[in-house]
C-alpha cells in the first residue's frame, strides 16, 4: 500500500451552498467531478495529488484520501478493521511527526458518541503500531497539525481517509486580527467566484470589516494560490512524504503569479476594522493591491467604467436589530441607484426581509451557510442613468 502513487478517491469538503465554485475549482485544476454531494465534492488521485490540491483550492475545507473501506457491526469490528491496515508504512512511531489525530463521523446505531469512535480508532492504530514497531507508539490528541485520520461510520460502512489538510485550508494564515464575527476564508472565496469577477474590472467592497472579502478578491486577482500561505499540512506528517516535491511544487505556484490589473476598494466607518483590514493583508502580501480608506460606506470611493461591488452587512441576529437595519438596507440601495451605476451590486445576508427593504429588483439570489445561518446572495444590476441594458459589457 502506497498512497503516494496509488490513486483512490478523494473527497473534498466544504461548507454547504459552495459546492457548484467547488466542483469548477476541482475542474480548473484538471481534476474529474466524480460525485457532488451537499457539502462535498467528489475525485480521484493519489496522496501527493492532496498536495496540489491543498495549495490552490479557494473554497474547500478538507482534503481526504480514502485509504480503506470495510464493513463494522460495532465498535469490536471497528478497531478489528483499522487493524488490518499497515500504519507501520503510513505513520512516524518516533520523532517530531510522531502524533495522531483521529476525527470522525458516525452515523450508525451503536454508537452515540462520536468521542467513542475516535478513541477505539486511535486505540487501533496505536495498538497495530506498538505491535510491528517494538512496543513503540506515537502520542495523540486533538490538535490537527500533524497527521489526521478521519473515519466516516455510517451504518456498516466504515471509510477511512487520511486528511491531508490537517488544520482546514479555511485557515490560511493571514488574519491576525478577525475582529467580531469575521466571515471565513472559504466563504468570502465562493461568494467571489459567484459573482463571476475575474480581476478585469474593479471590486468594490464597502463594510469590509477585518478585510476578508477583500484579500481573497486580491489573492484571486493577482493569481496567487492560498495554500502558499500556509507552510505547515496534514501530508507533511506522513510516511513517504518528498520534502522537494513539495518545493518545487510551491515554487510552481509561485511563478503562476499575475500583475493584478483592477482596483480593489475597502473601506469601513470603523478605524480600528481598517487598521486591522490593512495589517491583514499586509500578512497576506496584497496590502498594496487594496485601496483602503475609513469612511462611512455610502462614501465610499467607486471607480468609473463598472465592476462588481460586494456588501456584507448585519442581519440581525439580535431580538430588536432588525427595526434598526431597515434603514441602512434602505441607504444600501440608495448608494447602489446613486453611485454604482454600471455595476452589478451583491448583498450578502441572512435575513430576507430586510433584503427587500433595498428597493430594487433582485437578478438572482444564491444560497450560502454562514456558520449553519441560511443566507443569500443577492445580486442587482445597476444601470447608469437609464434602465436600458449595457450592449456589449466586456467580460470581467
Amino acid at each position: 500500500m502506497n498512497p503516494w502513487i496509488e490513486k483512490k478517491t478523494i473527497i473534498i469538503t466544504c461548507p454547504k451552498g459552495i459546492v457548484p465554485w467547488l466542483a469548477e475549482e476541482v475542474i480548473a485544476l484538471g481534476f474529474p467531478v466524480r460525485a457532488e454531494g451537499e457539502a462535498a465534492v467528489e475525485t480521484e488521485g493519489t496522496l501527493a495529488d492532496t498536495m496540489r490540491l491543498c495549495l490552490h483550492v479557494r473554497t474547500g475545507h478538507r482534503v481526504l484520501y480514502l485509504l480503506s473501506a470495510f464493513k463494522a457491526e460495532n465498535p469490536e469490528g471497528l478497531y478489528a478493521g483499522l487493524r488490518k491496515i499497515p500504519w507501520e508504512g503510513l505513520l512516524h512511531e518516533r520523532g517530531e511527526h510522531a502524533y495522531l489525530c483521529v476525527t470522525s463521523t458516525a452515523e450508525t446505531p451503536t454508537i452515540n458518541d462520536g468521542r467513542f469512535v475516535n478513541l477505539k480508532a486511535k486505540d487501533a492504530i496505536v495498538d497495530r503500531l506498538a505491535e510491528r514497531c517494538g512496543g513503540i507508539r506515537p502520542d495523540s490528541g486533538p490538535e490537527r497539525d500533524r497527521a489526521v485520520v478521519h473515519i466516516y461510520w455510517k451504518g456498516k460502512d466504515v471509510f477511512v481517509y487520511l486528511d491531508a489538510s490537517g488544520e482546514p485550508l479555511s485557515r490560511r494564515g493571514y488574519r491576525k486580527i478577525p475582529l467580531a464575527a469575521p466571515m471565513q476564508e472559504t466563504l468570502a472565496a465562493a461568494i467571489i467566484l459567484a459573482t463571476g469577477w475575474n480581476g478585469g474590472k474593479s471590486f468594490v467592497n464597502p463594510m469590509c470589516g477585518s478585510g476578508t472579502i477583500a484579500i481573497e478578491a486580491a489573492l484571486l486577482a493577482a493569481g496567487r494560490a492560498p495554500g502558499l500561505l500556509r507552510s505547515n499540512y496534514g501530508f507533511a506528517h506522513w510516511k513517504g512524504f518528498d520534502t522537494a516535491v513539495w518545493r518545487t511544487m510551491r515554487a510552481s505556484a509561485h511563478g503562476e503569479k499575475k500583475e493584478a490589473a483592477a482596483r480593489i476598494v475597502a473601506t469601513d466607518i470603523n478605524p480600528n476594522a481598517v487598521a486591522a483590514a490593512r495589517q491583514n493583508a499586509r500578512t497576506a502580501g496584497v496590502e498594496n493591491l487594496i485601496e483602503f480608506a475609513v469612511c462611512p460606506f455610502a462614501e465610499t470611493p467607486v471607480p468609473k467604467r463598472g465592476g462588481v461591488v460586494v456588501l456584507n452587512p448585519p442581519y440581525g441576529e439580535r431580538t430588536g436589530e432588525v427595526s434598526i437595519l431597515i434603514g441602512l438596507y434602505r441607504e444600501i440601495g440608495d448608494f447602489f441607484k446613486q453611485k454604482c451605476g454600471g455595476y452589478r451590486g451583491y448583498i450578502f445576508t441572512g435575513n430576507m426581509a430586510l433584503g427587500k427593504q433595498v428597493g430594487l429588483r433582485t437578478k438572482r439570489r444564491i444560497i450560502f451557510y454562514n456558520s449553519g445561518i441560511e443566507c443569500r446572495l443577492l445580486k442587482y444590476d445597476i444601470y447608469e442613468g437609464t434602465r436600458r441594458k449595457e450592449a456589449g459589457r466586456s467580460s470581467e
